[in-house]
């Protein structure tokens, strides 16, 4: 259980903050790049689930902000010796957590006609925020693959940030009319 007496501690005033094993880095290393990506991620995701209130699918950003919270407390907890195996005292991310949002995407794509052009970032207001959301998570992969290219990095996170992103844009196109609403892109149209 997580209890926070006092927000600031004032040990990060010297630009370093401490890891789940007791560790200190700087808070401008990759792992606390990845980790803050992905907080940013989840706000994005909180922010698109406002407008989504009502819908089905409120529920599934629920979780995955949840597993986004998870995914945070893997990454700030290094591992050296390839072993991500969760513990009472590590929290990782597991393939069942990457396989529900892989069913929740096909759920989600069922509905939908398949793709004849891209699309771009719009439509309704739902639709909308669920495109910057997914926008934000893909920025958040791009932080944890940096990551993985320098430190160990557990596999079921590295594919669940990639699913996040493809949840989200099934979920936008269901927001936009399943897909009726959607805003086509028309390649050189202003030219």
């Amino acid at each position: 259980m997580v209890k926070l007496n006092k927000i600031y501690t004032r040990t990060g005033d010297d630009g370093s903050t401490g890891l789940v094993d007791g560790s200190r880095v700087a808070k401008a290393s990759l792992r606390i790049e990845a980790i803050g990506k992905v907080d940013e991620a989840n706000s994005a995701i909180g922010s698109a689930a406002v407008a989504v209130l009502s819908s089905d699918h409120a529920q599934d950003f629920f979780r995955i902000q949840n597993d986004l919270f998870d995914l945070g407390a893997d990454l700030a907890t290094p591992c050296t010796d390839g072993d991500f195996t969760p513990s009472e005292m590590v929290l990782r991310i597991v393939p069942s957590q990457v396989e529900w949002l892989e069913k929740a995407i096909d759920r989600a794509n069922d509905q939908l006609e398949p793709l004849t052009s891209f699309v771009l970032p719009g439509g309704s207001e739902a639709a909308a925020r669920t495109h910057v959301a997914r926008a934000t998570s893909r920025a958040a992969e791009r932080a944890v693959v940096a990551l993985a290219l320098q430190e160990q990095v557990n596999p079921a996170a590295m594919a669940y940030i990639n699913r996040v992103s493809d949840y989200l844009f099934v979920a936008a196109r269901l927001f936009n009319a399943c897909g009726a609403d959607d805003v086509k892109w028309v390649p050189g149209a202003n030219r």
